[in-house]
């Protein structure tokens, strides 16, 4: 009998009404949640035979709830440095425990703060994963999934890294009188005065400092010899060489341009890297010596002033106490000393699928990869049709609150409708029982 169809239509009607209420209800309640991405509830109708004939069969009405995890929310900002969220595709990539086990997750919620571990963990309990980079900002390793390390910015409280670089910015006289003769190593051993010396304080690996004397010499006319010394009894050898008793690293000529700035010529630089082993057995890098470009004045220059020391910089040293953590729009985490000094930590990766509203959703505001949604692809933010991260910025709900309260209207109306089919017929079904009276 059709009034049998017309009843099970109403009820699957009631169903399908509160299927979509509690879409709603759960949109609502997660209006502040950050990172959260509503569902919106798709109507399907159900047909009962393949074709219509005199007697009708009413099919009645399912709701699918759809995901709309790929709709962007308003970015908002945060006072927080370690809150972050993504301009963009993509999704942080997270997981329960820092040792590396437990499944990896996916998602948008960028409120991180630090543990009582030092680790950036997210208000629903994920860790953040990172690549680990090396102090070049080079990624250790392959940038692979099975690379991710739980982003842990304090882990380098007190290490010590070895210097890479100096920088001088100097003036040399061009009044001053050239010397008659000079050799490779006069200044080192003491035949020659230098014009102009000056020295910085480099670090081996486990922190201790050095000291490399930089002296000059004039020998012609827009021509001076440069030399680079340090203690004997704490560099044993230099390039492989072992280190003479004078403690000379190196000597060059510096030439001039008529108007004061650095000749290079086809040289790229004046000296090259310094790799030097040190008697105490600390490990050490090569260090690159920067004293100017070809024609610039950025560096050693000639002019008619007192020779001096205008600026010097050195990498390297006591890392200290990790003050603050900076990150920046492609993903870099770096780590902020209380020197002011800084050293890039963690590269942090987005995720990208080709159906992100195909994730499967887990408790955390995460997901978890499914069938329908694809494998991910993870790379560093900005690139690869990834979106940018905003550091001291969160993602808000992409809930609508008219939308939904509207939505609420029209649900519960329809459901007091779908009632009214099943009052109705059972109204008729009483009809057809007094029939027999």
């Amino acid at each position: 009998m059709s009034l049998y169809s017309a009843l099970y239509a109403g009820v699957s009607g009631l169903n399908a009404q509160s299927s979509a209420m509690a879409t709603v209800a759960d949109n609502i309640t997660n209006v502040n949640t950050v990172g959260y991405k509503g569902t919106s509830a798709q109507f399907e109708s159900l047909v009962n035979g393949g074709s219509l004939v005199s007697s009708y069969s009413a099919g009645g009405v399912t709701a699918t709830p759809k995901a709309l995890i790929s709709k962007q929310g308003l970015l908002q900002a945060s006072n927080s440095l370690t809150d972050i969220s993504i301009d963009g595709a993509g999704f942080f990539v997270v997981r329960p425990n820092t040792d590396g086990t437990g499944a990896i997750a996916y998602t948008r919620s960028g409120s991180f703060t630090t543990d009582s571990a030092g680790y950036l963990r997210n208000t629903a309990g994920y860790y953040l994963m990172g690549w680990p980079l090396d102090a070049n900002g080079n990624a250790v390793g392959t940038a692979s999934q099975t690379s991710l390390q739980a982003i842990r910015p304090n882990a380098l409280t007190g290490a010590a890294t070895p210097t890479r670089l100096i920088e001088l910015r100097a003036n040399l006289d061009s009044t001053a009188t050239p010397v008659s003769t000079y050799t490779a190593g006069d200044m080192a051993n003491g035949t020659t005065s230098p014009e102009f010396s000056r020295s910085v304080s480099i670090f081996d690996a486990q922190g201790s400092a050095h000291t490399l004397t930089f002296s000059f010499v004039k020998t012609g006319a827009n021509q001076w010899a440069a030399e680079i010394t340090g203690d004997p009894a704490e560099m044993t050898t230099i390039n492989g060489l072992p280190v003479g008793s004078n403690g000379l690293l190196g000597s060059a000529t510096v030439s001039f341009n008529a108007d004061g700035s650095l000749n290079l010529g086809s040289a790229q630089s004046l000296f090259g890297a310094l790799s030097i082993t040190y008697a105490n057995g600390a490990g050490s890098s090569p260090i690159t010596l920067n004293l100017g470009s070809n024609g610039g004045l950025g560096g050693l220059t000639q002019f008619g002033s007192d020779s001096a020391l205008l600026a010097s910089s050195v990498d390297g040293g006591m890392l200290g106490t990790v003050a603050s953590v900076k990150i920046s729009d492609s993903g870099i985490v770096s780590a902020v000393f209380d020197d002011g000094t800084s050293r890039a930590i963690y590269q942090i990766p987005i995720a990208t699928f080709q159906n992100p509203d195909g994730l499967t959703r887990i408790s955390g505001n995460a997901y978890l990869v499914s069938q329908d949604s694809g494998t991910a692809a993870i790379n560093a933010a900005g690139s690869a049709g990834t979106g940018k991260i905003s550091a001291s910025m969160l993602e808000a709900s992409n809930v609508d609150l008219a939308a939904e309260f509207s939505n609420m209207i029209l649900f519960q109306r329809a459901y007091s409708a779908s009632s009214k089919i099943i009052t109705t017929v059972d109204d008729m079904l009483q009809e057809v029982s007094n029939l027999k009276r």
